[in-house]
């Protein structure tokens, strides 16, 4: 039995909740969080936020699928090309292995652009094929193709 990283569409600020009853349930899941520093008038505070507002990534087989609905939140699987969208196994592990590396200093998502495609030389990317948008002194615009998401990165001395 072939299990594959899915996307989940969950509904606003439910993500964390997601992610907790799924793992409940013995459905792999990952829900990709960063800290954040919230700046209130009297203090500020870190916060952990999902990386993906609404997303969830759930490891399962095809035959499981449907598992997911019995969990409260999750609206529907992402679907790309009228198929629900697969995350490669290489990907997940480049959203983890860059999540891990300390040397990114912000970014921001938005919807897939077009671009060329290349693959990625250096840094928590190395070796990925992807999609380069802009290449600034400290920017980088690049589309993780089987994601379909744009990284706008803001980097610090990769070597």
């Amino acid at each position: 039995m072939t299990k594959n990283w899915y996307v989940l569409y969950v509904k606003p600020k439910n993500e964390k909740k997601v992610a907790e009853r799924l793992s409940a349930h013995q459905v792999a899941v990952y829900c990709p969080m960063i800290k954040e520093v919230k700046q209130w008038s009297d203090r500020k505070k870190t916060i952990e936020i999902p990386l993906f507002r609404s997303y969830v990534f759930v490891h399962i087989s095809e035959s499981e699928r449907q598992k997911v609905f019995e969990v409260p939140g999750v609206v529907r699987y992402l679907y790309w090309l009228g198929k629900p969208a697969i995350v490669r196994e290489v990907e997940m592990e480049t959203l983890k292995k860059w999540l891990s590396n300390d040397t990114v200093e912000n970014y921001s998502l938005t919807k897939l652009e077009s671009g060329d495609k290349v693959s990625i030389k250096y840094g928590a990317l190395k070796d990925q094929k992807a999609e380069i948008i802009e290449i600034g002194k400290t920017r980088v615009r690049l589309i993780l193709e089987g994601m379909g998401v744009v990284l706008n990165m803001k980097l610090r001395d990769i070597v």
